[in-house]
């Protein structure tokens, strides 16, 4: 490849405000959250529309130039990140409705916009987009899409997977695959968006989706019980789907531990409850239907749960102000654990039934490889998720902490394929977890690689994610 000759041709493809080239501003795109992964990119083209997106695949085809496709940079496991002077794309400028049926349910948004802006477009009508992520002020839809993101309604909807009824993507070999029909049955041979979805960009650009929505909630109801185990956190979830069936949008399950890292970190957080507790479920219930029976059972359904010892307390939120602190005290987890110092974070799954017995099998083994350990593991109790993540030891340094990742990696992703989990539930592989991958799934890797080779031959598209 000579590099002046492609970026020439780029200049001539992409109009001026499509083309980023100064340090300066080609640093904003080579951040990555968490600091983990560095690189400069080539350059960073922005194309406007997905006729601009694919000529400039068409031209790295041509140049061997290998692509990064980037959404909102809010990934955690580098990858979005350009790490061997790639050409990223960036899909910012990409962000229009293309169009919103209220009678179908449905929408079609280009893959720049925020998953914010998507639930505000879908409001306007009444409807709902059934995503939601603490990060989605500033996560993009195809960002959302090529990485399959869960989230907190998981448990009611389903992941984004679940939510999307078509696709337009840029192929390796710059063709455009456009099928964005809303249709609920199409049975018209392989359904070829689910290879998209999730897939990280090593197949292609996502440029635009058609998406279900579905009736937004007049009715809402949000609790926190506190439990003395995540036995009582399950069998809570248990008696919470047997009383409010589909209404059960969110359970999620946090220790004292995080507790104390939301308080400790943010002044205006309060403890709902008078006394600590070893663990809390927060709870959301809704309603498509007019009235206020869901509040009414709700508050009748927390005191059984008190007097049948299942609960050791409860709250229930009286406004909107209540709900948001309830849900601040889980949503605010994840940056509060600076205050235990350094974390090695793990996105993991296991079956629901199996999480304490999960927890009893790995935390010992983790505290007798390093003495003092500080398991803080929250997410999503009604789906398995577990954020497995482990704060340093009190009197510990935390360069001494950081040496030990691969063990405690070792402990925890043994003990995941042992239970029959997932090492990625919710963040991806991208280059984090890409060697755990092929290490513990061989054949599924064989086959990935076979797709991979047969849709991206020249292997330009976001390489090193995922497949190595």
């Amino acid at each position: 490849m000579d590099t002046m000759d492609f970026l020439t041709e780029l200049r001539a493809v992409v109009d001026a405000p499509g083309l980023v080239r100064a340090a300066d501003a080609l640093a904003h795109y080579a951040i990555e959250p968490r600091g983990r992964f560095h690189g400069v990119p080539l350059a960073v083209a922005r194309p406007a529309s997905t006729t601009m997106l694919a000529q400039v695949v068409r031209l790295c085809q041509r140049h061997h130039v290998a692509i990064v496709p980037q959404g909102g940079r809010t990934g955690l496991v580098g990858g979005g990140s350009a790490l061997n002077g790639e050409l990223v794309i960036s899909l910012e400028r990409l962000r229009a409705l293309r169009s919103i049926d209220p009678i179908d349910a449905s929408l079609v948004v280009e893959a720049g916009a925020t998953l914010a802006q998507v639930r505000t477009w879908a409001a306007e009508k009444g409807l709902r987009y059934p995503v939601s992520l603490a990060s989605e002020g500033t996560a993009s839809i195809g960002g959302t899409i090529a990485t399959n993101a869960g989230g907190n309604l998981t448990i009611r909807y389903g992941n984004t997977r679940q939510q999307v009824l078509g696709l337009e993507a840029v192929l390796p070999d710059g063709r455009v695959f456009s099928e964005l029909s809303p249709l609920r049955k199409d049975n018209s041979g392989y359904d070829l968006k689910q290879l998209l979805i999730g897939s990280e960009g090593t197949l292609g650009v996502i440029t635009a989706a058609c998406l279900r929505l579905v009736p937004a909630p007049r009715q809402d109801v949000t609790a926190m019980l506190a439990c003395e185990s995540l036995d009582a956190g399950l069998a809570l979830l248990e008696r919470l789907r047997a009383a409010f069936g589909e209404t059960l949008s969110a359970c999620e399950f946090m220790p004292r531990l995080a507790m104390d890292f939301v308080l400790a970190d943010q002044a205006s957080a309060r403890d709902p409850f008078e006394r600590p507790h070893p663990w809390y479920v927060l709870v959301q219930l809704e309603s498509s239907l007019v009235g206020d029976g869901l509040e009414r059972a709700a508050e009748s359904e927390l005191v059984g749960l008190i007097e049948r010892g299942l609960a050791i307390d409860g709250v229930v939120a009286e406004s909107d102000t209540q709900t948001d602190q309830l849900w601040q005290l889980r949503e605010g987890i994840s940056w509060a654990q600076k205050q235990g110092g350094v974390s090695l974070k793990h996105d993991i799954s296991v079956p629901v039934p199996r999480i304490p017995e999960f927890m009893t099998r790995v935390l010992p083994a983790l505290e007798g490889a390093v003495p003092g350990i500080r398991p803080c593991v929250f997410g999503h109790l009604g789906d398995g998720n577990l954020h497995f993540n482990l704060s340093q030891p009190e009197d510990g340094s935390a360069e001494a902490f950081r040496a030990t990742e691969p063990l405690c990696n070792r402990i925890v992703f043994d003990q995941v394929r042992d239970f029959g989990g997932s090492i990625a539930a919710e963040h991806g592989i991208g280059q984090l977890r890409r060697n755990e991958l092929a290490q513990g799934q061989p054949i599924k890797v064989d086959l990935m690689r076979r797709i991979k080779s047969a849709i991206d031959p020249h292997g330009l598209m976001n390489p090193g994610k995922v497949l190595d």
